[in-house]
């Protein structure tokens, strides 16, 4: 049996550092002791939470299928939807349930098209989950604001447009960004409305998502882009170049040289790349005769343009260039003159090494 008296008498003839060092080590010890039956106990109520949620999944994929397969015949809501309707009313009250009903819905969305993506439209409408979503854009947490704009989306909810658009100019960029991902979704080209008055970046993965989704159209008709490639908006302006681009947008020719003289070197060098694109021929005078006046990349995207649009006048102008600084410009210039005179071409070869560019020495190498 142990004498406690003697271990607290021991324990007091200790000095004091090694007193103190105990009692850290008893505190220590307890807190040890704590936090694993807390992380037991937090990691049974995270199965048992798991596993209700498997089990609720299952029971709402079976009614949403049994829903999906319920119809009349004429396109209306037969008496088992109503009913299906009304049970998964009474189970989106609950969070952690309504959460779980979304997460089904969403995957059968992605599986599904037509008629029946429109028969789960109603049911997200009329079980209530809308209502919730609407109030997810009314918080005043910004994550959870856009996370019901995604969810609108998903569901191509039309009616709420008007309070999505008030939101196209959100302090913070996610909101936004939803908010002009819910346009494109649900108008396409028409939704590109927005274009007209954001005036907050347009991120280049924001275009990139934005034409994914035009792609994804079947009309493919695209509106008037004269005006946005007049917008105060760089990002704007650039977006629509890739729409040009993209959309081999012939119309905008003269908008595009204008442009040549823009203010920002990007998007002059986005429209050099257009034109070149588009075969803009007219470019090419223009910009070989300001050559030394342009940027080094946009030297390179003249270049660019060059390469497809060359012509036998244009040899003394690309045989001034075999001695450019830049060594990309410089093989360029030497691809360009073995497509319109290869006989020169060949001949550089017999030059000296010292009177060669590196270009030339590079080709000699490979």
């Amino acid at each position: 049996m142990i004498d406690f008296q003697i271990l607290i008498d021991n324990f007091n003839e200790y000095p004091y550092l090694i007193k103190l060092a105990w009692v850290v080590s008893a505190i220590l010890g307890a807190l040890i002791i704590l936090l694993t039956v807390y992380l037991k106990f937090v990691r049974t109520i995270l199965r048992k939470k798991e596993a209700n949620s498997l089990e609720f999944r299952k029971e709402y994929e079976a009614l949403l299928i049994e829903y999906l397969y319920s119809g009349t015949e004429e396109g209306g809501i037969s008496e088992i939807q109503k009913n299906i309707i009304e049970e998964l009313k009474k189970h989106v009250t609950v969070k952690s349930k309504r959460k779980v009903i979304i997460s089904v819905l969403y995957k059968l969305m992605n599986e599904v098209s037509g008629e029946v993506t429109d028969a789960l439209k109603v049911l997200y409408k009329n079980t209530g989950l809308m209502h919730y979503a609407l109030i997810k854009i009314n918080s005043k947490k910004w994550h959870v604001k856009a996370k019901g704009i995604g969810e609108l989306t998903k569901f191509k909810i039309e009616s709420v447009q008007e309070k999505i658009e008030q939101l196209l100019v959100h302090p913070v960029r996610e909101v936004r960004k939803e908010a002009h991902l819910y346009f494109v979704n649900l108008f396409y080209f028409e939704g590109l409305n927005f274009l007209d008055i954001i005036k907050t970046p347009l991120s280049e993965w924001d275009q990139i998502q934005i034409l994914e989704i035009l792609q994804k159209s079947n009309d493919q008709e695209i509106c008037d882009i004269k005006p946005w490639l007049q917008s105060k908006n760089e990002t704007v302006v650039l977006f629509a170049l890739k729409l040009a681009k993209v959309y081999n947008q012939y119309e905008v020719k003269d908008e595009l040289m204008n442009m040549l003289s823009h203010n920002s070197k990007q998007v002059r060098i986005q429209v050099i790349e257009v034109l070149t694109h588009l075969y803009g021929i007219e470019a090419k005078d223009v910009l070989k005769a300001n050559f030394t006046q342009l940027s080094l990349e946009e030297q390179i995207s003249f270049f660019g343009l060059l390469e497809k649009l060359v012509i036998p006048d244009d040899e003394p102008f690309v045989e001034k260039h075999l001695f450019h600084k830049d060594f990309e410009i410089q093989l360029l210039a030497l691809k360009i003159l073995k497509s319109i005179n290869i006989d020169k071409y060949l001949g550089l070869n017999k030059l000296p090494p010292s009177q060669k560019s590196l270009a030339m020495l590079k080709l000699e190498n490979v």
